[in-house]
């Protein structure tokens, strides 16, 4: 082969190989490293998409009720299990018709397109409502879930649907545990 071509070629292989580990590291900014749900950033582009071409949309945020006394009480180790567990309901709740994100601490936010086709929200609150176990002990977990429907604003944008979701979701923290409004 000519030493001509191959010298040519490197660059571009260069060039290759650190584009494909800037969109690996672009792929994993857009995702918190403990649950693998999408940060803030990632998921707002794709609920704004969503958020515009679906008129049945509904938005919600979701708060772990007294998880610092879950941390306090069974150690980090146990909180970051109740996280998960948390991430891994609210996906399963989302199913193929929403996606959910961390948006760090405890708190959690998700977009269904159709939300005539998950179980409701009294089921999500259900879900998260149930105990997980944690090196033998039952950590008891609650949440606070606030919801806005996209029909029910006068312009259909993704900030006044979490501004909404945000008003509904400590509305329900107001009337104690295990609300949802």
């Amino acid at each position: 082969m000519d030493t001509h071509v191959i010298a040519a070629g490197l660059p571009a292989l260069g060039w290759a190989l650190h584009g494909g580990l800037l969109l690996r590291r672009l792929s994993t900014a857009r995702r918190d490293p403990l649950t693998g749900l999408h940060t803030r950033a990632g998921w707002t582009a794709r609920a704004d998409h969503l958020m515009a071409k679906h008129p049945s949309a509904l938005v919600l945020l979701v708060d772990l009720d007294a998880f610092k006394a879950i941390n306090d009480t069974f150690g980090h180790a146990a909180g970051d299990l109740v996280l998960t567990t948390t991430a891994h309901r609210l996906t399963a709740w989302c199913g193929r018709h929403g996606i959910a994100a961390r948006l760090g601490g405890d708190e959690f936010v998700a977009i269904v397109t159709g939300a005539d086709r998950t179980p409701g929200l009294p089921a999500l609150r259900a879900a998260l409502d149930r105990p997980v176990e944690h090196n033998g002990h039952t950590v008891a977990v609650s949440a606070s879930v606030g919801h806005c429907h996209r029909s029910h604003l006068l312009v259909p944008a993704l900030t006044d649907a979490l501004s909404a979701a945000d008003l509904s979701m400590y509305a329900a923290k107001g009337h104690g545990r295990r609300n949802t409004r």
